[in-house]
């Protein structure tokens, strides 16, 4: 009598591919997958390209001492960017100056030739203050000796307006002491001439940062 009142127990079957639940849950399975793969392929559309590892003057080498390599995606316009793919073009200069941490622009690198500035030594006194440093943008005064008084000098003039520090170079002495320092600046052909001319009539020269927001 109990093996007519139990229940007959019933056999699993594997699932059928007819079966709805599989084919939704294949679906869904597909769908992480692709969603997934078009997920990691825009988290991987980037490209490296070469920044200023500090702020750089017009003038100076493009070597990877002197630059940091970042990944840019695609979208965001890396193509006017100087490409860290490959190594920096040999023997190329910065036609302009570049900011500490900014994007090399392929256009602002070129060879030296293309430069219609030259870096001109200036003397200045020591401690050289903080504003003068590479790409750093300043005015270049002169005060002509007064031939009338060996001991003074003409009212100061402007010989260059807004120009760029490329080099700052420090004069120590044997016991480490500094004595005075150069300034070296770009100038364009004109202001080569002023200045040079000014540094041989023993005229005093002054170096003045311009201040954010003040060039033009």
């Amino acid at each position: 009598m109990s093996d007519l009142l139990s229940p007959r127990a019933r056999r699993l079957r594997p699932p059928s591919w007819r079966d709805a639940r599989l084919l939704i849950g294949l679906v869904l399975v597909l769908g992480s997958v692709a969603l997934g793969s078009r997920v990691l392929a825009a988290a991987d559309s980037t490209v490296p390209v070469y920044a200023a590892a500090t702020a750089l003057p017009a003038g100076h080498p493009v070597d990877p001492a002197s630059l940091r390599v970042v990944r840019v995606r695609i979208g965001t316009g890396a193509g006017p960017y100087l490409s860290a793919a490959v190594a920096p073009p040999s023997g190329a200069v910065l036609l302009r100056s570049v900011g500490d941490g900014e994007l090399v622009p392929a256009s602002a690198v070129g060879p030296a030739g293309g430069l219609d500035r030259r870096p001109v030594p200036v003397p200045v006194s020591a401690p050289v203050p903080v504003g003068l440093r590479p790409a750093a943008v300043v005015d270049v005064w002169s005060s002509a000796r007064d031939q009338a008084s060996a001991s003074a000098y003409k009212p100061p003039v402007r010989l260059a307006h807004n120009v760029e520090i490329f080099a700052v170079t420090s004069d120590a002495s044997a016991l480490g002491a500094s004595r005075g320092a150069s300034v070296q600046v770009l100038l364009g052909e004109d202001e080569v001439r002023s200045v040079l001319d000014a540094l041989a009539n023993g005229a005093r020269l002054a170096i003045v940062p311009v201040l954010a927001g003040g060039a033009g």
